[in-house]
């Protein structure tokens, strides 16, 4: 008879001990992170959304926003992102996989250096590396300003703007101080995208 009573003492403290554990850890404790975080980040909080010219949500500016077709042609409209092993897929999250040594790397280095060279009107030689290779993720929104200058004369065209005030919206999104100190500057090409929508817009 001690034993059993024993054993459901033991069974009664665990059955409290999980109880506690489940409104600490399972309620009051992600209800406190969120509450932190609506407080002290709300817009890193909720995804970090960007707006396009019409005031409504657009997308994440940490994730690609590609408009491609069904063979993975970016729009010419837009500047490019970085080639993706999933389409740009923001379901998806993936890298090539190819080794240094894979001929298939090799092969599709040297196909997207030629769509590249061709979509800008340049050298094959002038394409710069991040143009032709994809990011670990293949939803990484960042390119080098170098490839984001180079685009610039074919956004520029197909807007209707001039060079040099596209140049200057890619001079606003290239990261610089603390967020770049630890690489080099960047472009985020979601917002970079959304900018050019708006100054089209604004001359439309």
């Amino acid at each position: 008879m001690n034993v059993i009573s024993g054993y459901l003492r033991q069974a009664g403290t665990a059955i409290r001990f999980l109880l506690l554990a489940t409104i600490v850890l399972g309620v009051l404790y992600p209800l406190a992170i969120f509450g932190a975080g609506q407080l002290a980040a709300p817009f890193q909080a909720n995804g970090s959304i960007v707006k396009d010219p019409a005031g409504q949500p657009a997308a994440s500016k940490l994730m690609v926003q590609a408009a491609a077709d069904e063979s993975g042609t970016q729009d010419p409209k837009w500047f490019h992102f970085r080639p993706s092993a999933v389409s740009w897929d923001p379901a998806t999250s993936s890298a090539s996989n190819l080794g240094p040594n894979d001929a298939k790397l090799l092969e599709t280095v040297t196909t997207n250096r030629a769509a590249v060279a061709a979509a800008e009107g340049i050298s094959p030689e002038k394409v710069p590396a991040d143009a032709v290779t994809s990011s670990g993720s293949g939803l990484d929104p960042h390119i080098s300003k170098d490839y984001a200058t180079l685009q610039v004369p074919r956004v520029a065209r197909a807007h209707g703007l001039e060079p040099q005030d596209v140049q200057k919206l890619v001079d606003q999104q290239t990261s610089n101080g603390l967020e770049a100190f630890l690489s080099q500057p960047s472009v985020n090409v979601t917002l970079l995208n959304l900018d050019v929508a708006r100054l089209a817009g604004t001359r439309g």
